[in-house]
């Protein structure tokens, strides 16, 4: 891939689509990874104003001392680029509590860590209203496409996702040309929605790397090894069961002769 004109053609379309939204810069929860380290990076070269926002809810130690080291070094490198931190713990505590118990402690785990990214959802969009500033997106292609490895109506409510056709192998080389910090670049990826280290690879069962080959395999099966065949089914299984985040909201069309 080639960085440097990526870089340039991405940002130029940011600021083409700013313009033709009429609103006056970006907005971007930075969590300490190299999704939102390189989007939050491509937001700040296009000149416009960009606002950071951290935002933990009992987020593990390292993500939050990488985030904070992102966003100052941004705001070292660009005078447009802003930061506020909100810290979210309380506020999810509180809707926390107000919840009925229910026997499937793993679903609700599971329920509850989606719960954490709609609230920086709606923390997000609350400075893009007063501000009249875009959301930006940071999934990558394998997140978005792939396997849906998001939360809908949470990080995936945005208004505009610059990195969405890029692998996770190509963020990261974005990452390397827009100088991002070689903490966020050696950090293992992770979506920081449980509260601990627990990586992304720990929850899908495959690195970025072996679903980035199975996103793209169209060779025979039978050729693969026990682990491509695996990583295969890993990629299949969620590819079908998160269709529903990946396409367009359906809309139940009415005949015509109901409605006369």
């Amino acid at each position: 891939m080639q960085a440097e004109k990526t870089i340039d053609y991405i940002t130029e379309w940011m600021k083409d689509y700013l313009k033709k939204s009429g609103q006056n810069g970006f907005v971007i929860g930075v969590s300490g990874g190299i999704d939102s380290a390189v989007t939050s990076t491509l937001c700040a070269t296009t000149g416009k104003p960009t606002l950071c926002v951290e935002l933990p809810i009992h987020q593990d130690k390292s993500q939050v001392s990488r985030a904070r080291k992102h966003i100052e070094h941004l705001e070292g490198r660009f005078a447009n680029v802003s930061s506020v931190k909100v810290d979210l713990s309380n506020t999810f505590e509180t809707f926390k509590s107000s919840l009925p118990e229910i026997e499937d402690k793993d679903l609700q785990d599971f329920s509850l860590a989606n719960s954490r990214a709609r609230l920086r959802m709606t923390t997000l969009y609350y400075f893009a209203g007063i501000h009249k500033y875009l959301v930006a997106g940071t999934g990558n292609k394998v997140e978005d496409f792939g396997v849906g490895f998001y939360t809908k109506y949470g990080d995936g409510g945005v208004d505009l996702s610059p990195i969405a056709d890029l692998m996770k192998s190509e963020v990261f080389d974005l990452g390397k040309e827009l100088c991002v910090i070689d903490e966020i670049q050696e950090a293992e990826p992770t979506d920081g929605l449980f509260g601990d280290s627990r990586t992304d690879e720990d929850q899908l069962g495959a690195s970025y790397d072996e679903l980035e080959w199975a996103m793209t395999f169209d060779g025979d099966d039978s050729e693969t090894t026990d682990r491509q065949q695996k990583v295969l089914e890993i990629y299949k299984k969620l590819n079908s069961s998160n269709q529903h985040k990946m396409q367009p909201i359906p809309v139940c069309e009415i005949p015509q002769e109901l409605k006369s």
